[in-house]
Parts: structure tokens; C-alpha cells; sequence
């Protein structure tokens, strides 16, 4: 599997482009400019992809702003949200033109729920629901590759903030105790924003899981 990687708009949202053979997967396309938007499209032409689906972790203007580009290029392009997000969604165009001075309209999305599985592009995903930064955070996880794309559940080194509109701190600790700590150590995480890094080190390292850590506890 190819991965392509992207740091988009001023908040450095991180953009990922899965391929195998030529149809490609791309979660959370953040663009705000047409830059950021035509760098994306030359990475597809340039490696001969056709984009199969967008994937987006939750609805944070941040990480959604690229998806009505795409679809003005790609008319039909399945969009997959969690359906607890949507009503976020209904409300990203008035932040976005708030902060930004821009114009933005909700798109259709395809409902996911946690526990499904997508097989896109030859790459099979399962969803792992995360409530917490938003109602209906969710992350993708490739268990054939020992990846999975954290939105932003969880970082390198801390977790997702909870001040914002449907956040909730004690729902985002269960979703990573719960749901992400005790995949296969092994597992790359790859987040919304910052730099790469695995499930063990957050196990052992993360000081925002204190004193969930605690190596007796996690049995490593």
C-alpha cells in the first residue's frame, strides 16, 4: 500500500492519500485554498489514481473544507461520516466564513457506524467509533497494515481537545482506553495533526493517559 501525505491549511490539518493499484482512498482533505485542492489532484494524476472514496474522521471545518472541491471534480465521490457528526456539519459553513472570509455548503455524506468495515480500493478499513472530540469522531483502522488514522482522538504525545462545540472530555478518554490502547502495540498511528506515532509509545509515554500508563497495568 502507497501512502501519500499532506499538510493542508493553516492549522496543518494532515491529509492522507491510500492507494493500491489505481484507486485511491483520501481521508480528511482539509484544503482551503485551490493550491491545496490542485496539489492533491497532481498527486493523483501523477501516480495514475482514481479517487474511490473520502474518508473523514469527523467534521471540523479543518478537515472537511477540501471535500466540495473534489466533488465539483469528482461528482458522485462517496463521502463517509459518522451520522452523530452530521449536525456539526450543518454548522461548519458559518464558522468557516467567520474565521476565514470563505463560502462553504454542507455535502451529502454515507452514514458509518462503529464496528463497520469497508473494503475501497482494495484496502479493507474498520471503523472504530471515538466519540469525544466531536460526537462523532471515528478512526480508520488497516489491520492487515498495523495502521490506523486518529483524527484527532489521539496524538503523539497527547489527545484531542474537548472545548469545542459536542466535545467531552471523560467520553474521549473512554474511546481511547476503551477502543485504541490495546490494539497491537506495533500499530502506527497516524493523527489529524503532528507527526506519526505508534500505539506501544502512547502506551508507555502519553502524559495525557496518566495514570491510565502505568506499565504493571498495561502488562507490557
Amino acid at each position: 500500500m502507497k501512502l501519500g501525505h499532506f499538510r493542508l491549511n493553516p492549522l496543518e490539518v494532515n491529509c492522507y492519500i491510500l492507494s493500491k493499484g489505481k484507486g485511491a482512498v483520501i481521508i480528511d482533505p482539509g484544503a482551503f485554498r485551490p493550491a491545496e485542492t490542485d496539489a492533491l489532484c497532481l498527486y493523483l494524476a501523477r501516480e495514475g489514481l482514481t479517487p474511490e472514496a473520502v474518508l473523514l474522521t469527523h467534521t471540523h471545518y479543518d478537515h472537511v473544507a477540501g471535500v466540495p472541491a473534489l466533488l465539483e471534480k469528482w461528482p458522485g465521490l462517496p463521502v463517509y461520516l459518522a451520522a452523530e457528526d452530521r449536525p456539526l456539519l450543518e454548522g461548519t459553513g458559518n464558522l468557516f466564513t467567520m474565521l476565514w472570509h470563505g463560502h462553504f455548503e454542507p455535502f451529502p455524506t454515507l452514514d458509518l457506524h462503529d464496528g463497520d468495515a469497508l473494503d475501497i480500493a482494495g484496502i479493507h478499513f474498520e471503523v472504530i467509533a471515538t466519540p469525544g472530540h466531536t460526537p462523532g469522531c471515528v478512526c480508520y483502522h488497516v489491520p492487515e497494515e498495523k495502521l490506523v488514522f486518529t483524527g484527532d482522538t489521539l496524538f503523539a504525545g497527547t489527545i484531542g481537545r474537548t472545548d469545542l462545540e459536542g466535545g467531552d472530555y471523560d467520553s474521549l478518554i473512554r474511546s481511547i482506553m476503551e477502543k485504541l490502547i490495546w490494539l497491537d502495540p506495533d500499530t502506527v498511528i497516524y493523527p489529524g495533526h503532528g507527526r506519526p506515532s505508534d500505539i506501544g509509545s502512547e502506551r508507555r509515554e502519553n502524559p495525557m493517559l496518566e495514570p491510565f500508563n502505568e506499565r504493571e497495568e498495561l502488562d507490557l
